[in-house]
């Protein structure tokens, strides 16, 4: 797969009326990709160009959700994750893969993959899911 400027990535998946569905196209194939121990791959939600209310965003508006967005679409899932263990019960609750999830940016790491910006979180790091990520920033 070819990489995709950010720009683009950012114009595309906000421009989307199924934004999960764009980035799952732009992030393309991730059966190389094998998450480790308890991690969680998300892919970064950007938010819609129009507000709910009418108001276009800003070029720059939308792209500070790389670095300050708040929701991300749960990618992969490490094979350790949400198990039980000395420091965590999870009391049976877990994310699946294509659920928004919703975290902290400073228990992230950022990175990208085929182009599209990700983050890696430990399994226990992430506050809730979300069926609108909209509802989040």
């Amino acid at each position: 797969m070819a990489v995709v400027s950010a720009t683009r990535i950012i114009a595309q998946v906000s421009a989307s009326k199924n934004p999960k569905l764009e980035i799952i196209k732009l992030i393309g194939d991730l059966s190389s990709v094998e998450v480790k121990f308890n991690m969680v791959l998300l892919a970064t939600y950007f938010r819609p160009e129009k507000t709910s209310g009418g108001v276009f965003l800003p070029d720059e508006n939308k792209a500070e959700d790389e670095w300050q967005g708040k929701v991300g679409l749960v990618m992969k899932l490490g094979p350790m994750a949400y198990e039980d263990d000395a420091e965590t019960d999870f009391g049976g609750e877990k994310v699946e893969v294509g659920e928004w999830a919703v975290y902290k940016i400073g228990d992230t790491w950022s990175l990208n993959i085929n182009g599209y910006p990700c983050r890696m979180i430990r399994d226990s790091s992430i506050k809730m899911t979300v069926k609108d990520p909209n509802m989040v920033f």
